[in-house]
């Protein structure tokens, strides 16, 4: 079961949810910002109990429609970037609203609330990681990764992944390479 919770952004934020959590004796997996994914399901009890904590430091626990919407935004964004064929190449906006049926507008606002980051950003990160995938295993070249993720050109890929990960496309190919040729020592 996964909880999503707005507004839980920071460092701070992700504490406070995990005192409680600890509080309530409810087990989690993992916790990132906006999402707390439960290692069985919360009963309503327990939801209720959570949601007025977490209301008293300024964080929400959503309901559960706006819960799906979140996941159906994460699982159309994906199935879109990891796709066999080539990203659509409608715009983003018109892409998910006609694919989940929802006003991008509310779409967009609960998700950053809830992620700390644009829908945009949130495309463009994980794009950057397919890209990465596409590199290290020499899946496509970059001709080829600019055309089926519908960059505008290479120079638009390289500063994008320049923005994401700090590092230019050349200085990360060559990391590949340097990884690939140089023996694993073990001890």
């Amino acid at each position: 079961m996964v909880l999503y919770i707005k507004y839980m952004v920071s460092l701070r934020c992700k504490m406070k949810v995990k005192t409680e959590l600890n509080y309530l004796k409810l087990q989690y997996r993992d916790l990132e910002s906006g999402v707390v994914e439960m290692e069985e399901k919360v009963t309503e009890e327990d939801r209720k109990k959570l949601k007025s904590k977490l209301h008293k430091y300024g964080m929400e626990l959503l309901d559960s429609e706006n819960s799906q919407k979140i996941e159906r935004i994460i699982a159309v964004i994906t199935e879109m970037i990891f796709a066999k064929t080539q990203m659509p190449k409608v715009a983003l906006p018109e892409y998910l609203t006609e694919k989940l049926s929802f006003d991008y507008t509310d779409m967009s606002t609960i998700f950053s609330e809830v992620k700390g980051i644009t829908i945009q950003q949130y495309v463009m990160i994980n794009k950057i990681e397919r890209v990465k995938e596409f590199l290290l295993y020499d899946e496509l070249n970059l001709k080829e990764i600019v055309s089926k993720l519908n960059y505008d050109n290479i120079q638009r890929l390289s500063s994008e992944f320049k923005k994401v990960t700090g590092l230019s496309l050349a200085f990360f190919k060559d990391m590949k390479i340097k990884r690939k040729s140089s023996p694993i020592k073990m001890k």
